[in-house]
């Protein structure tokens, strides 16, 4: 081979490589094939920084109320999805599939799909959940964690429900635990009862959004109650003996919590996932209950900005 055609493979090569390693993720909404049916996505955001994925909460609530977050995508694109079963995601009915590895593997399949070697990965909720069990597996596909209102001990979220229902009215009590035990109140007073909670500790800000609303709507309850069961305060499904405490231990990457100073996930309980953690950090959002992108979104999108653009 002589030095000129050597030189310009040598070329080709690098040019290749360049190409490569800078390729744009582009915007847009699809679908991705994933085990069980299709999952839905959308590309948002401009910029070549780190990507953020979201993962939200449920388990089978879409993605919709984390729009007020694509405020991050000032300079790096922002990926949501509809986890399989809920959403603009295909509906199942196949209990096989609802599995923490399942979806675990849905979000390598997106990643993979996308041509996306890592990610900023944040998660809201059950999204927590399903962001460790991720991470614990494909350490090397996530640049930091960001664990928004977590539950990473079922056990610990119960109790907290336990506390926060202790400071409602009497009779809102007295339903509340009624039916975490079984006892049957009539639908109207029992969704009162639950009303009276969510505005204390769910959503404290009103009107409710129009991004909240449709979620409510598009929830998957059959993963949701097979999964986590029907009672918000006490889990009955799969999901009942989840706790990665003892894993917090050995997360390896810039970690930053958060929560509402009334989330349902309490300060307490998150700031001790946080001295758990190395290298983690926690803010509270104030007057904000458990979504605290509806109770305080541009807090949020400060909070996270800072925290990912300190890594970067």
């Amino acid at each position: 081979m002589n030095l000129s055609h050597l030189t310009f493979r040598l070329v080709v090569v690098v040019l290749l490589f360049s190409c490569d390693h800078e390729k744009e993720i582009l915007s847009g909404e699809g679908y991705v094939d994933v085990r069980g049916g299709k999952i839905w996505y959308r590309v948002s955001g401009n910029g070549k920084q780190i990507p953020i994925l979201m993962l939200h909460g449920g388990p089978g609530t879409p993605s919709h109320y984390l729009n007020p977050l694509n405020a991050l995508g000032s300079d790096r694109k922002v990926i949501t999805f509809d986890q399989l079963g809920c959403g603009r995601s295909d509906a199942i009915s196949d209990t096989t599939l609802m599995t923490i590895d399942n979806f675990v593997e849905q979000i390598n399949t997106l990643l993979k799909e996308l041509q996306i070697d890592e990610v900023h990965l944040y998660g809201h909720s059950w999204g927590t959940m399903l962001g460790m069990d991720f991470y614990l597996k494909y350490p090397e596909k996530v640049k930091t964690l960001i664990f928004a209102s977590p539950c990473l001990s079922v056990e610990m979220w119960e109790n907290d429900g336990d506390s926060l229902i202790s400071t409602l009215p009497d009779s809102v009590q007295m339903v509340l635990r009624n039916n975490i035990n079984g006892v049957a109140d009539d639908s109207a007073t029992l969704a009162q009862a639950v009303a009276v909670y969510s505005d204390a500790f769910y959503t404290r800000k009103k009107p409710i959004s129009a991004d909240l609303d449709s979620a409510t709507w598009s929830t998957g309850l059959n993963v949701y109650n097979y999964m986590w069961g029907s009672n918000e305060f006490f889990a009955r499904g799969t999901l009942k003996d989840y706790d990665r405490t003892k894993e917090l231990s050995s997360i390896d990457v810039p970690t930053l919590y958060t929560c509402g100073d009334f989330d349902s996930a309490t300060p307490k309980i998150v700031k001790y996932y946080q001295r758990l953690t190395p290298n983690a950090k926690f803010v509270v959002f104030k007057n904000a209950g458990h979504y605290t992108m509806h109770d305080a979104a541009e807090d949020n999108v400060k909070a996270i900005s800072e925290f990912v653009e300190a890594v970067d």
